[in-house]
């Protein structure tokens, strides 16, 4: 990485490393929860932007590289991002600029709801990634992250619901595994190493209060916002496939955000009931003057004339 640490511009469009909070968790949770898939490996990172999720990526696997349409993005990214075995280059995610067979495992993070010809670019996936290759995949969930909210993303050409990814899915690879993805408020209760047995297997158990019962399941009712799939070109190796990822970051950035604004609310509120003390108190002064005699008769009294 070079010392200048260019920064590109935010537009909307494409993340970048320096929005934080809300934001921040999706993209980054999901590279990071790419890394078990890429150990090792080749792979492609479709529509890389910015470049952090190559870069990250590449600590992991053998090589990756970035593409992306967009020639200034892609020459940031290489400006930035420099190391042996990553690399960047400007291409269209429906006409590769890529050899047949070349990769064992395509990333395609917030890709899909920009390209229209869905069938043409899991053709263009399928060309370039070896027999036994995988495909990691992300998509919003049409009913939650637009229906629901009535928000129309200008960047999104074609969002799917989840039996729409579920059957381009099937249609183009043998198999393939979905989660789900949404930024929650929880508390986590996990257990702590053991000293002597070392780590100990955990599992998850999703609590969630509906009014006054407490539903318990093995998977999160909720509403998703985006999904997550993995598919495979062979059919094979999906089989453990069932881990559910947390990921936070050091600072806690979205809780220390929240509380600092509930101490901003807090602090505001205070300020208010204070000036409306001050209000209340010189309102009481004024009506004690106003309702007090004249000045001239506490000064002369209130003998009438004779």
């Amino acid at each position: 990485m070079s010392d200048k640490e260019p920064i590109l511009e935010f537009t909307g469009e494409r993340f970048t490393p320096e929005c934080v909070r809300e934001i921040a968790y999706e993209h980054w949770h999901r590279y990071a929860w790419a890394l078990p898939w890429v150990q090792g490996l080749d792979v492609l990172d479709v529509a890389c932007g910015e470049g952090y999720g190559s870069h990250l990526i590449s600590q992991h696997a053998a090589s990756v590289v970035g593409i992306d349409l967009d020639p200034t993005t892609i020459n940031h990214a290489t400006e930035k991002y420099s190391q042996d075995n990553l690399s960047f280059q400007v291409g269209d995610v429906l006409d590769l600029p890529l050899e047949d067979g070349r990769f064992d495992v395509i990333v395609c993070f917030e890709t899909i709801e920009h390209v229209a010809d869905h069938a043409r670019l899991m053709m263009e996936f399928q060309r370039v990634l070896k027999p036994d290759g995988k495909l990691l995949l992300s998509s919003p969930d049409k009913a939650s992250y637009s229906d629901q909210t009535g928000y129309d993303n200008p960047f999104h050409v074609k969002e799917l619901y989840r039996e729409e990814l579920d059957d381009l899915l099937a249609t183009h690879f043998k198999a393939h595994r979905m989660w789900a993805q949404k930024l929650l408020f929880a508390s986590t209760i996990a257990p702590l190493p053991n000293g002597t047995d070392g780590d100990s297997h955990s599992t998850v158990q999703w609590m969630i209060k509906d009014g006054e019962r407490i539903h318990q399941s093995a998977h999160p009712t909720l509403a998703s916002q985006y999904y997550l799939a993995v598919a495979s070109v062979s059919g094979r190796g999906l089989d453990e496939a069932n881990t559910t990822s947390v990921f936070t970051d050091k600072e806690e950035s979205v809780y220390q955000h929240y509380i600092e604004e509930i101490q901003h609310h807090i602090h505001s509120a205070e300020q208010l009931a204070e000036k409306d003390r001050t209000i209340e108190r010189l309102t009481y002064q004024l009506d004690e003057v106003t309702t007090q005699r004249p000045w001239w008769r506490r000064l002369f009294g209130s003998q009438s004339k004779k």
